[in-house]
């Protein structure tokens, strides 16, 4: 009974290790142009459908926008994605996410969030660390459908703010709680 339980376990991680790295091996063989047009068209359908991130967007130092984020997990699971940074409406970088999770968890789900840098002194922070974590270095406002409508670009001058969007798939909720943020060079 023990030695199936072991093997079940092996054969889950084994699994969820394998599907993580197809799923990044396939986001990573995106071109900076297709990329740069996917995270245009997110943050586009972020702003149709939520007012007060286009507020925030608008005021914002710089966006940076991850498109489509992939994350899979049957106990040990994890998310994926490639993101632009644009200031403006000029992309300035490119940085990819990702996560690790562990615990009651399973299922599959596709997810894009948006990061606005309210100061530059917020977007400095992105810009000379050579990656950072979500909740352990930079404090990020998580915003809800009610918070986003709320805050203006009057009442939000400096802070990282995040907008998660088009959410699909078979996982409950989404956490950006220890995601690593790094820069990369797409193809």
């Amino acid at each position: 009974m023990v030695i199936s339980s072991i093997h079940r376990s092996v054969v889950t991680i084994a699994s969820c290790a394998l599907f993580l790295l197809a799923l990044s091996t396939q986001a990573r063989a995106e071109s900076a142009k297709e990329l740069q047009t996917s995270a245009r068209q997110a943050l586009q359908s972020l702003y149709r459908t939520s007012p007060g991130s286009a507020a925030l967007g608008k005021k914002a130092a710089g966006v940076l926008v991850f498109p489509q984020i992939m994350r899979a997990g049957l106990g040990v699971g994890g998310h994926y994605g490639n993101g632009v940074l644009f200031k403006g409406d000029a992309a300035s970088g490119y940085f990819n996410t990702t996560a690790a999770s562990f615990g009651f968890q399973i299922g599959a789900e596709t997810f894009g969030y948006a990061l606005f840098f309210m100061s530059q002194k917020d977007l400095n922070y992105l810009s000379n660390s050579a990656g950072w974590e979500i909740g352990a270095s930079a404090s990020v406002t998580v915003l809800d459908q009610g918070l986003a409508e709320s805050i203006s670009s009057s009442t939000a001058q400096e802070g990282i703010y995040a907008a998660v969007f088009a959410q699909q798939g078979l996982m409950g909720g989404v956490s950006l709680e220890g995601t690593k943020i790094t820069s990369y060079t797409p193809n």
